[in-house]
């Protein structure tokens, strides 16, 4: 019996494939006229926008026009322009950190200053953190050039007294340390303009010498353990930011408003119950962080006032873990109000991001709940 032999005209099959690739081309122009006359290909063109904006690090302020995605290309080349300039500026700030007057120390394996820093006192800046350092030598006073202290996230338990003698020191940050006082002689450091002081958990007061800086602008002194504001912050007539947040205030003073320069007020998770008519009076006040949980009175006219952003935050209690250590309860409290901190420095970033974008409104009022 023999095999059966099965033949193809080739040409038959060339037709019945040319006539399935005609009919797909057709289907496909057919699907591209309708998604052009639809909205799907505008949106989809908007989302791949944004996705490569975010991709480069692009805000959202930049690419939206009146609340609204702006596609075009020269927008995206001029957004691409300014961020190439900010990478420059970065990379000009590291170069700058790397400078001879410059030092620099980070890592758990540092649990005291090298010997030979003392040797170096033409330094400017000193950038310390996540380290095991406790105590800050009291040979600090020969750094005469000092501009910069900037400690953050170490184990300090105290700062020297010498560090009065730092008469052109600007900057203190000691953040998220184990501070429980401040010594008064910092008050001899007449040019400070920044202050900060927040995360170290057991501070419940700051000395009344302090209402010798005149100069500062800045003061950070959240997640403590203050029951009012201190008297010698609203002495400092210059201050525009003030965060007192995550403390036990329960109210504030009635004399609030000597701080006439203020324009950032951060007082959330406290143990506010109102608020004083004083607050009207802080003509540059233009950003106000209150925990509303605790409010049962707040002056109408702050909420209506034209250039005041009111943010209530909805705050909800966070449960700890009991721990057997009583050191990694701490540890855990410090971890979480850093996180808050990030968190709130994001937000209110994100805030003054919509302040470039063109609106129909100037009130913003919103909540937020953590």
């Amino acid at each position: 019996m023999g095999h059966k032999v099965v033949v193809f005209d080739i040409s038959v099959v060339r037709a019945l494939w040319e006539t399935r690739v005609k009919k797909h081309k057709a289907w496909q122009k057919k699907e591209a006229e309708r998604l052009e006359k639809s909205a799907l290909e505008k949106i989809k063109e908007e989302w791949n926008f944004v996705a490569e904006c975010r991709r480069k690090g692009i805000p959202q302020a930049a690419y939206c026009k009146n609340g609204f995605v702006d596609t075009s290309v020269r927008l995206l080349e001029k957004i691409e322009r300014n961020s190439l300039t900010r990478q420059s500026s970065l990379s000009k700030e590291r170069d700058k950190r790397s400078s001879p007057f410059v030092f620099e120390l980070s890592g758990e394996h540092w649990k005291e200053f090298p010997d030979e820093l003392k040797e170096q006192t033409h330094l400017k800046e000193w950038h310390i953190n996540n380290t095991l350092i406790q105590i800050i030598p009291t040979y600090i006073e020969l750094f005469q050039a000092m501009r910069i202290l900037d400690l953050p996230q170490n184990q300090i338990s105290r700062l020297p007294v010498e560090i009065g003698r730092l008469k052109n020191l600007k900057e203190l940050n000691v953040s998220f340390n184990r501070l429980k006082s401040i010594p008064l002689e910092l008050g001899d450091c007449e040019k400070l303009e920044k202050l900060d002081c927040s995360g170290n958990l057991e501070l419940t007061e700051l000395p009344f010498e302090l209402s010798n800086l005149k100069q500062v602008t800045f003061i950070d002194i959240s997640a403590n353990k203050f029951s009012s504001v201190p008297i010698c912050v609203l002495r400092m007539s210059n201050l525009q930011w003030l965060d007192i947040s995550n403390n036990n205030l329960n109210d504030l003073p009635q004399d609030i408003d000597r701080l006439e320069e203020l324009q950032t007020f951060l007082l959330y998770r406290n143990k506010l119950t109102y608020l004083p008519y004083a607050l009207l009076n802080l003509k540059k006040l233009t950003l106000m962080v209150v925990s509303g949980d605790h409010l049962v009175e707040l002056p109408t006219a702050l909420c209506e006032s034209p250039t005041l952003k009111f943010v209530s935050l909805m705050d909800n209690p966070i449960d700890n873990t009991q721990c057997q250590d009583g050191d990694e309860i701490i540890e855990s409290e410090r971890d979480r109000q850093h996180f808050d901190k990030e968190f709130m420095r994001a937000y209110i970033e994100d805030l003054k991001e919509r302040d470039s974008v063109p609106s129909y409104t100037t009130k913003v009022s919103f909540s937020l709940q953590l």
